[in-house]
């Protein structure tokens, strides 16, 4: 155990030493960009309807590696998960460079958090690359999510497509008559039953031989023969076709960017996409003042954590939360709050509603939080997209200042 959090190996080290080190996929990923675009900055877009949301992604995205969202406070989320608001959303984290965390502090039962997060109407699994866990239900409630999307990424990267038609073809055989002819009739069934011993050893009688990736049933009726009372025969002409069609490929196939509107598959440079992998963030303290998240708490998530770390990248904390030797979590601080130009390091009174601020230096150079979450200090200025910046500024000085890089 460290005696402090100054003394841990992830306090002094830069982000993409522990990037190098890091084994969750998604968690390096963010690293890596938290170095490339030099943001620790979370924007927390706490807005209320789907336009303001996409534009505000648009304006503030370059000086952000995270953004934030609560879905259930947007009038007019478009669930369509292919052009709808989260599809949106993650083509403007490609272009600018972010990754989307919806803030549902799941804290349910085990199964109910798994429906939460990969069902119903909105799906959050399939677009929110980061979400977090209330663990007040306890540790089960971690493992379940953990479950959930193990077996989506099991499955994400492969689309199947379905096709079914089904008709009555006109035949050229028809004479003018109405009538057939016989011999090539006779020939065509002979051929069908060729293929059909030869694909099922003849227990498949009629059936066609397709390609493996394609499942094709062809049923024809021969026309059939009845006789009227005067011993006349006549020949029905009847004749239907069923094909069913079924197809699976990944979906970095050569067809995927069709998917994808033009314009939207654009890709932040200096960094591939992100993993498919997902990742969770565990509620270990809180920003508000009387919260009941006690040392205990605390020290329950961070074991939680440790026992999911393939799932598990960080906590949202007032500070780092790593003690062991081989921790390396992320954890992001929201209640931050800069003092006008010229004052930043001045105290700032809380919101009279229980939230608490903090300057930059103080939870990042001094507690150890990696990522700042701001959200109506940059809201509700002048100037969202200049007063981003000066919060990203104030930032990665404050962890340049820490890792002992002085500016």
């Amino acid at each position: 155990m460290c005696a402090s959090r100054e003394q841990h190996p992830t306090f002094r080290a830069k982000f993409a030493q522990r990037a190098e080190k890091a084994t969750h996929p998604l968690a390096s990923y963010l690293l890596r960009l938290m170095e490339l675009k030099e943001s620790n900055l979370c924007l927390s877009a706490d807005v209320s309807t789907a336009r303001e949301l996409l534009a505000l992604a648009d304006a503030i995205g370059p000086s952000i590696v995270v953004f934030k969202t609560h879905y259930d406070l947007v009038a007019g989320w478009d669930y369509h998960p292919k052009t709808g608001t989260g599809a949106k959303l993650a083509a403007l984290g490609r272009k600018h460079g972010f990754l989307i965390f919806e803030d549902r502090k799941f804290g349910d039962i085990g199964h109910t958090v798994q429906l939460q997060y990969t069902a119903g109407t909105a799906r959050i699994i399939d677009w929110a690359h980061i979400v977090n866990v209330n663990m007040i239900p306890g540790k089960p409630a971690v493992k379940a999510l953990a479950e959930a999307a193990k077996h989506w990424r099991s499955r994400v990267n492969y689309e199947v497509n379905t096709s079914v038609t089904v008709g009555t073809p006109v035949s050229e055989s028809f004479d003018e008559n109405g009538e057939d002819d016989d011999d090539d009739y006779e020939n065509e069934r002979g051929a069908e039953s060729d293929a059909g011993k030869e694909g099922s050893g003849g227990a498949g009688k009629g059936l066609e031989k397709e390609p493996e990736a394609t499942n094709n049933v062809r049923r024809s009726s021969r026309p059939s023969q009845s006789h009227d009372s005067n011993g006349s025969c006549r020949k029905g002409s009847i004749v239907s076709v069923t094909t069913l069609t079924q197809t699976s490929e990944p979906v970095d196939s050569p067809r995927f960017p069709n998917i994808i509107a033009e314009g939207d598959e654009l890709v932040y440079a200096g960094i591939e996409e992100p993993p498919w992998e997902r990742g969770l963030l565990i509620l270990a303290q809180m920003s508000s003042q009387g919260n009941y998240m006690t040392p205990e708490y605390t020290r329950a998530c961070q074991e939680a954590a440790r026992e999911n770390r393939d799932f598990v990248m960080g906590f949202i904390a007032q500070g780092t939360l790593n003690t062991e030797a081989d921790d390396d979590f992320i954890s992001m601080t929201p209640g931050v709050q800069l003092p006008p130009e010229g004052d930043e390091e001045k105290a700032i009174a809380g919101d009279g509603l229980g939230q608490q601020y903090n300057t930059p230096n103080k939870l990042i150079g001094e507690a150890g939080s990696d990522i700042i979450i701001v959200g109506r200090g940059i809201l509700k200025a002048g100037a969202p997209r200049a007063e981003a910046e000066r919060y990203r500024r104030r930032a990665w000085k404050a962890y340049l200042q820490r890792v002992e890089q002085r500016t």
